[in-house]
């Protein structure tokens, strides 16, 4: 047996004695990470939801910069908060220590009911539609077997079996785990790299697609009033700040990532720049290849690029980069998601269970079991997509909550050591703040039962918080 090290051994237990989380993680890891965890099949989707309220090719690429901006202001102000906490659990992280332990747990709650397991679900079963376009086998017209009245198909059982494996290698090591996120994020990234250089150089494709007339609108404004052109800006950033949803990530690790002080903070705005970047280039692509007014009628955009720009047989290489982009991202949410129950358990306010790290594998087993189970559940009931609807409210609303938190931190802590202080605050962070605390509000009045519903599937963890917390005391 190899020697173990004295740096291993002082990570790998804490004063109890107890294995704990190893830090194995480097830079390059934790920036994949982030990678990973953005691009999923949005990227790939959405533009019909965004060429419609915005046709003018200026403001439909426009909108890519602007959410992009939009999400960094509030990266940076996590950033300083993973500075000050590097330790696994991320946001849950910087709530409890903003507001206290319950705030924390509510959004712990939420991410394991809702956001993790259906996310995790909803990838994954995406991963097997499109496989299912390259190999019949996994289409979802493909009936296995029926349980209790209910049809399984061949798509919901490649999502079962994608979840069990990435909850395999997720137990068996972060290294593992991170190895094969890796792959499959470097996988997506060359093809879409590779999309973007001969889409623009060898495809059929014409650049008066990108004049306003092509379009059929005529002036910027599109013929708006001012507050109809705020409005169609807003319905637009919906999708794109979907899209950029994952910059998180890696504080979720932090507490296995070498010198996460410095790495995690750069991870987060790193892998948010590459993400930006990717992102304008593919939507360029689309307006080379077709102009808005035919984007704003197209489901599935990056395959009616694809083919206006090569041939319909490209469209099987792309189903293929869809499938691998899903299930990368579910990768990174699998990864991610267990280290905030783990973190949530060993303050004593979750299942104890799954405080458990793994002595031979140094991960939070329980908790990525728990997890994957749950997801699986999830994906053979068909519910995810519903719940997750339900929930966006409250994710958007605790992001306002951890921005928020960076005040508080600053007059509660200000001599706490913060390795990375937030650029541009106070006023970047207040820009999100705006931004996103109006579409917090426009979305309570416009959506009251879709965000009502949200807040009763939080709030209905507080039972398990205080059966914990009395028993903790």
């Amino acid at each position: 047996m190899a020697e173990t090290s004295p740096t291993a051994v002082s990570i790998a237990e804490d004063g109890s004695g107890k294995p704990s989380l190893l830090r194995g993680l480097s830079l390059l890891d934790a920036t994949l990470f982030i990678v990973s965890g953005i691009i999923g099949s949005s990227i790939f989707l959405t533009a019909k939801d965004i060429a419609g309220p915005l046709p003018h090719p200026t403001l439909f690429l426009g909108v890519w910069v602007l959410g992009g901006l939009i999400s960094m202001c509030a990266a940076l102000a996590f950033a300083e908060m993973a500075s000050m906490f590097p330790e696994s659990g991320g946001q849950y992280v910087f709530l409890r220590e903003a507001y206290g332990d319950y705030a924390g747990f509510l959004y712990g709650w939420m991410y394991l009911t809702v956001s993790s397991g259906g996310s995790i679900a909803a990838l994954a079963v995406a991963s097997g539609a499109y496989a299912g376009k390259i190999l019949p086998m996994f289409a979802q017209e493909n009936i296995l077997f029926t349980v209790a009245g209910m049809p399984i198909n061949a798509t919901q059982a490649y999502a079962i079996a994608a979840i069990a494996f990435l909850t395999w290698v997720n137990v068996t090591g972060v290294r593992e785990g991170a190895m094969m996120q890796n792959i499959a994020t470097w996988a997506r990234t060359i093809a879409m790299v590779a999309f973007i250089i001969l889409g623009l150089t060898v495809g059929r494709g014409a650049w008066a697609n990108f004049h306003a007339a092509a379009s059929g609108v005529t002036s910027l404004s599109m013929g708006y009033s001012p507050g109809q052109f705020v409005g169609a800006i807003g319905i637009a950033l919906i999708p794109v700040f979907w899209a950029y949803d994952g910059w998180v990530y890696s504080t979720f690790v932090a507490g296995e990532v070498k010198n996460a002080q410095r790495n995690v903070p750069i991870s987060i705005v790193l892998g948010l720049l590459i993400v930006g970047v990717l992102y304008v280039a593919m939507n360029v692509v689309y307006v080379y290849a077709m102009p808005t007014s035919a984007i704003a009628k197209e489901e599935a955009v990056a395959f009616a690029s694809a083919t206006s720009l090569f041939s319909p047989s490209a469209a099987v290489w792309l189903s293929a980069t869809i499938a691998i982009a899903c299930f990368g991202a579910a990768a990174s949410c699998a990864l991610g998601g267990g280290r905030i129950f783990y973190a949530m358990a060993k303050d004593g306010v979750f299942f104890p269970q799954m405080a458990a790290v793994h002595p031979r594998f140094r991960t939070p087993a329980i908790a990525l079991i728990v997890q994957g189970v749950w997801s699986a559940i999830l994906t053979l009931s068909g519910r995810y997509d519903q719940l997750y609807t339900y929930v966006i409210f409250m994710m958007v609303l605790f992001y306002v909550m951890t921005v928020v938190g960076l005040f508080i931190l600053r007059w509660k802590r200000p001599d706490a050591p913060r390795p990375y202080r937030c650029t541009g605050y106070p006023w970047l962070p207040a820009i999100y703040l705006l931004v996103a605390g109006a579409w917090t509000l426009n979305t309570l009045i416009e959506r009251p039962k879709e965000s009502l519903i949200g807040v009763a599937i939080v709030l209905a963890g507080t039972p398990i918080y205080w059966y914990y917390k009395r028993k903790a005391a």
